[in-house]
């Protein structure tokens, strides 16, 4: 569980990534493949090893279940703080900065440049001219990148709930919600 640099760092931000709402959605979901989505398999890997060589005769009997599927505390907070939290931190990041950019003017965006001002002043009827759809005015860029940060913000916010709750039932209850974790490791690190 070593720390390379930069493991949890979103790519450069700027419009272009979000408005490439293709490349915003890989990020989000290579990050969360990669902590959330094998949560299990990465606590697993907190445990600490067999402590003698594999039998191939013990699989002749069943053993019962452990009692406890609780982790090493330590390692649990260890896992939390330097990288579950780090993650999630990453991806708020990129969502709060897209959100921004969502809800600034974007004079670049190509379809308003070429929608031309007698288009934008057009009379559409269907039932006269079925040929004047074209002319229906269309969703932005900005509006666009909207919905994706809404839908994406609410698809994080069901990732991190399934992988708060197995974080608990194999570290042992917290008391608190991912939230509360979230935002006080946040103060402690001096972060928005």
């Amino acid at each position: 569980m070593s720390n390379s640099p930069n493991r949890f760092d979103h790519p450069p931000l700027t419009p272009q990534f979000c408005f490439s709402t293709s490349a915003l959605k890989d990020f989000l979901r290579a990050s969360r493949s990669t902590i959330d989505d094998t949560i299990s398999q990465n606590l697993n890997a907190l445990s600490t090893p067999a402590s003698h060589r594999f039998n191939p005769s013990s699989t002749a009997n069943r053993a019962s279940p452990p009692v406890s599927r609780t982790l090493d505390p330590g390692k649990c907070v260890s896992f939390t703080y330097n990288v579950l939290l780090p993650s999630w931190q990453s991806r708020s990041d990129v969502l709060n900065y897209c959100a921004s950019v969502a809800t600034s003017d974007d004079p670049d965006d190509p379809d308003i440049l070429a929608e031309k001002a007698a288009d934008r002043e057009r009379i559409v009827n269907e039932r006269l001219d079925p040929y004047s759809g074209r002319f229906f005015p269309r969703e932005t860029r900005t509006e666009i990148l909207a919905g994706v940060v809404r839908n994406e913000r609410m698809v994080e916010s069901i990732v991190r709930e399934r992988t708060w709750r197995i974080v608990n039932e194999r570290c042992g209850e917290s008391g608190e919600n991912w939230q509360e974790v979230l935002n006080s490791w946040r103060e402690a690190r001096g972060s928005s």
